[in-house]
């Protein structure tokens, strides 16, 4: 078997695009979008006429409620090729704001339902900001499942689980940019700053029996994605797919409930208070987190602006 193949005896397979006809090659049973995914997938001439439909079928509407129906029709043809569920994201300026993120939540499950597709088979993406979250133990209580995005520390992770979010994204590639950058140090996959955070994260839920699922996110290389084999999720770029797919090679499980316990980890509650001040001590989760929210809000931006001038 392939790396791809043997990945997937151990760890949920989820692709990370908005491409959806590059999905099916992989058999993936989730998928994941996001604002910058769909601004790209928008810009390929075999998405233009999802694009132009939405436009066409939304003139009286504003443009954010445009992208809304943007978002589910992608979501819609990702569910065609996928058996699970599909991740479609708030606007990233929802993040400081909790009622407008419960809102935003319900209508796009509003949407999908509209269209046939249960509430069980999407999950709302927020920001891990604690306004998100709160967002979040709201949608969870009414069945509207959340998946937790921009997520660079425990603290943040934690806070996520206590709410009862169904899902987090921990990002990888992020926090491993963020210190090969402030340290020049090529790191190996098991030293990976961004692997170690997640293993941290898995065992710390393991370890103290939150049901939460764990799904690491935002990989750079293949080395990455293996190290982190046994996460209950991981959602990789096709690309990367694609090369795990081309590689034989053993494939070893990292991550499991049995190793989980023996993790060095004191259990801990955190109040709105603690939660702020854990994020501002950690320079990289302040800086990556503001940073994924503004280049979020920049995407969305440009799609704003395509669907004003189609109009």
């Amino acid at each position: 078997m392939n790396q791809l193949e043997q990945l997937k005896q151990f760890t949920t397979v989820v692709a990370d695009t908005g491409d959806f006809q590059s999905i099916q090659a992989y058999t993936p049973r989730d998928a994941t979008t996001n604002p910058s995914l769909i601004l790209k997938a928008v810009q390929k001439d075999e998405y233009k006429p999802l694009l132009e439909k939405a436009v066409r079928d939304n003139l009286d509407r504003s443009t954010s409620d445009t992208i809304d129906h943007l978002l589910v029709a992608f979501g819609k043809q990702i569910l065609r090729v996928i058996p699970g569920r599909v991740s479609t994201e708030i606007d990233a300026s929802l993040s400081f704001d909790t009622e407008g993120s419960i809102a935003k939540g319900r209508e796009l499950i509003k949407l999908y339902e509209a269209a046939g597709i249960e509430r069980e088979r999407v999950l709302i993406k927020m920001a891990s900001t604690w306004e998100g979250i709160r967002a979040a133990q709201v949608l969870e209580k009414e069945g509207i499942h959340c998946n937790m995005t921009l997520l660079f520390s425990l603290g943040q992770a934690i806070a996520c689980a206590e709410a009862g979010a169904q899902l987090i994204s921990p990002f990888v590639g992020r926090i491993y940019d963020w210190y090969k950058k402030s340290t020049g140090i090529e790191y190996a996959p098991a030293d990976d700053p961004g692997v170690q955070s997640v293993k941290r994260i898995y065992n710390y839920y393991r370890k103290f029996g939150y049901r939460t699922e764990v799904m690491g996110a935002s990989f750079r290389n293949t080395g990455q994605i293996l190290e982190l084999a046994g996460c209950d999720l991981l959602t990789i770029s096709p690309d990367l797919l694609q090369q795990l797919a081309d590689t034989e090679g053993t494939v070893e499980r990292k991550l499991s409930q049995e190793s989980a316990p023996a993790a060095a980890a004191m259990k801990m509650s955190l109040d709105e208070k603690k939660f702020r001040f854990q994020l501002n001590e950690d320079q990289m989760a302040t800086e990556k987190l503001s940073e994924g929210i503004r280049a979020f809000c920049a995407d969305t931006g440009k799609l704003k602006q395509i669907i004003s001038g189609m109009r």
